[in-house]
């Protein structure tokens, strides 16, 4: 709480002396520990086995030599979502105005240092990645990391990231002393931030020199910045080197809060500038016309917590995108997390949506999915209270990993759902067909009215072969859902509008009448099946054939199969989307083709027999063909003595890996257990998965 008063009311200058006092007094250190452990801090040892976690490069020591390379956790600190354009390329930023989000929640690394997923429900998320061009992971470290699952989520939405380089406060100046001792330590240390950037997969820097210097020291500064530019170029096309507008060309630390002379020379060497937030109403049109036709590389800050920026920030944030929006600029919002850590009412997921509506209803929708194919999504935020695959619950216990998070629909907000008909929402305390969430319906629809809600925006380009929609659906009553999807063509120089339904299962004459004179086609669906298990959950099939068209729209229909019917109560869920093309079925190696091993082996024994067990699993294809798989889900099962099915017990959810390794940290196994397997199942983009008896699998014996 004391955090968030000073973050909140005390000026910069104030917190800089504040910050210097306290660093006179205090020697912190990086405390590790379980996500689930509460005590037993201890000091941080990133070449000891341990939880994988995130974590900053602290001196400049560190970066000269490399040590986070020797870390035992850089393995799983990579990202393993790339980020590329529609037709593969590297995605270049639009030439367009942009939005950049600065995170700097809370400090940073928080639930989303554990990078196999910590076990808060209710972790501080982004799902509104279609307003956002550039995300910068910001914490007040010299060196910020961006933690994977911000990076695997934000590239899945075409979001770029980057991380942060801070020299700050009174330590700060002796730090930049280091920094820029000659135009060669300068060359150094840029190119070992560019190594760490490719290493990682993040997508470049924001560079923040918040210090005064010595005029002479102004030449090697540039000389940083430039070399940093070029190296990242050249290493990560389409990278982004972004400078903030602190230290000007005469060595002072004074915010310009606009585009001039004092600040011009380190943005004609980087890629833009994220100008303070202290602006203005005239300075956004004032460093336009500075920048000329690079003026949507002119990012305005606001501090959406309000010091002292222009409109105030918070709930009237708006107030100042529209005027960057008028000058045809581009926004830098700092501290988006202010809704979280204020705990603005009424909880969470509602005013994290009301307050990205402000941001939407002036700025506008920049990003638009699908994009490619295959495309899945089963709306998973990337936190929740359960977890399912293919409709059945594999771990009911709490968790968060934004690694998980899947693509996210473009709800509408409404300020008032008590006059909506049916409300949109994503429900995380209800059955998920897979992952942690759904989209759940629920309201009221008399007779023979239905309700669209907006789902996806995209922009796929079609050719001549057809897709295949699927999705699953979990409704009461006569409840129903179907699909509305938009496509657009161009003939004779004129755009034209295809509506094309896919109905719910049912009475496809009845459906017929009801709708063919609202859409241009109907289709019913080609293939239903339920699970055998979980027999609620109805999966429905569609080809759709459109030529030379582009998909533009997805959205939900909602309607009553029996239009009679006397209730007008309506809820309807729907589990996930998978849209994919004749070639998209994803091929799942056999076992034998895996090379999986176990490392840094771990037992430990209590007087009564029970043990726990620590390992590092690792594997491969033997191919070394690199995998195309998104996850892989981790199981374990426990073998006792025996020749019969019941010496090995059902399998049991463990966790879940972005890269070809997971860290399985003091596991319980019970007294009696002489062997555990591990199994490693793979999952496609596409939304399928390997079989656990067709997957590959370690097995570990209890040492005696």
């Amino acid at each position: 709480m004391l955090n968030h008063l000073l973050r909140t009311y005390i000026p910069r200058q104030t917190l800089i002396s504040i910050k210097t006092f306290y660093n006179s007094i205090t020697n912190p250190i990086f405390s590790s520990f379980s996500p689930n452990m509460t005590t037993n801090v201890i000091v941080f040892d990133p070449k000891a086995p341990s939880t994988p976690v995130s974590y900053p490069i602290k001196t400049l020591e560190e970066l000269k030599n490399r040590t986070y390379f020797n870390s035992f956790h850089f393995q799983f600190n990579k990202a393993s979502v790339p980020l590329v354009s529609s037709n593969g390329a590297d995605v270049k930023l639009p030439n367009r105005r942009r939005m950049m989000v600065c995170h700097d929640m809370a400090g940073g690394y928080i639930d989303d240092k554990w990078i196999q997923g910590g076990s808060n429900p209710d972790a501080y998320a982004i799902w509104h990645w279609y307003l956002i061009d550039v995300f910068v992971y910001f914490a007040h470290e010299l060196v910020t990391l961006p933690p994977p699952c911000w990076v695997n989520a934000a590239h899945k939405h075409g979001v770029k990231v980057l991380g942060t380089f801070i020299v700050e406060w009174d330590d700060g100046r002796v730090i930049a002393e280091q920094l820029l001792a000659t135009p060669a330590v300068a060359r150094m240390y840029a190119k070992r931030l560019a190594e760490l950037a490719e290493a990682l997969g993040f997508d470049g820097w924001l560079i923040n020199m918040e210090v005064s210097l010595d005029i002479e020291k102004i030449p090697i500064l540039k000389e940083f910045v430039s070399h940093l530019t070029e190296v990242m170029h050249s290493s990560v096309p389409g990278s982004l080197v972004i400078w903030y507008d602190s230290v000007t060309i005469e060595g002072q630390l004074n915010w310009q809060n606009q585009l001039n002379e004092s600040n011009k020379p380190f943005f004609d060497i980087s890629d833009g500038i994220f100008l303070n937030y202290s602006w203005q109403e005239d300075y956004p049109r004032l460093s336009a016309a500075v920048a000329g036709d690079r003026k949507f590389d002119v990012y305005m800050g606001i501090d959406v917590f309000g010091r002292g920026t222009y409109g105030d920030g918070q709930w009237t944030t708006n107030v100042a995108l529209d005027v960057i929006k008028k000058n045809d600029v581009s926004a830098a919002m700092f501290a988006p997390g202010w809704v979280y850590e204020t705990q603005q009412p009424p909880d969470f997921q509602t005013a994290q949506n009301r307050w990205w509506n402000l941001v939407e209803k002036s700025w506008d929708i920049t990003q638009k999915y699908p994009k490619v194919l295959p495309f899945y999504s089963n709306f998973d935020q990337g936190h929740g209270y359960h977890l399912s695959v293919d409709g059945n619950l594999v771990s009911d216990a709490p968790w968060n990993n934004l690694s998980n998070q899947s693509f996210q629909p473009y709800l509408e907000f409404s300020e008032d759902t008590a006059t909506e008909a049916i409300h949109a929402f994503i429900d995380f305390k209800g059955a998920s067909y897979s992952g942690g969430g759904n989209i759940t319906f629920k309201g009221v629809l008399e007779g023979d009215s239905y309700i669209t809600k907006r789902i996806f925006l995209g922009e796929l380009h079609l050719g001549t072969s057809p897709l295949c929609l699927t999705f699953s659906v979990k409704a009461e009553g006569s409840s129903v859902i179907g699909l509305k999807l938009e496509f657009t063509n161009t003939n004779d120089d004129a755009e034209n509008t295809t509506s094309i339904l896919l109905a719910s299962w049912g009475d496809a004459l009845l459906t017929m009448e009801r709708f063919s004179s609202k859409f241009n086609t109907v289709i019913m669906p080609h293939h239903v099946k339920k699970i055998e298990t979980v027999p609620e959950w109805i999966i429905q099939e569609t080809n759709v054939t459109m030529q030379d068209s582009t998909l533009t729209g997805i959205h939900a229909l909602c309607y009553k199969s029996d239009p009679k019917s006397a209730s007008s109560e309506y809820h309807a869920v729907l589990g996930h989307i998978s849209i994919k093309g004749s070639t998209d079925n994803t091929i799942f190696p056999p076992a034998s083709n895996w090379h999986v091993e176990s490392q840094n082996i771990n037992w430990k024994s209590d007087h009564q027999g029970n043990k726990t067990l620590s390992v590092n699993i690792i594997w491969k294809l033997n191919s070394n063909v690199a995998s195309v798989f998104s996850k892989y889900n981790i199981y374990v099962e426990n073998e006792t003595n025996g020749t019969n099915e019941e010496s090995v017990q059902a399998s049991k959810y463990v966790g879940v890996a972005l890269v070809e390794a997971y860290y399985v940290s003091a596991l319980s196994v019970p007294a009696g257990v002489t062997g555990v397997k591990f199994i490693i199942q793979a999952c496609g983009i596409n939304g399928e998965f390997q079989e656990l008896a067709d997957s590959p699998f370690v097995r570990l014996h209890p040492l005696i």
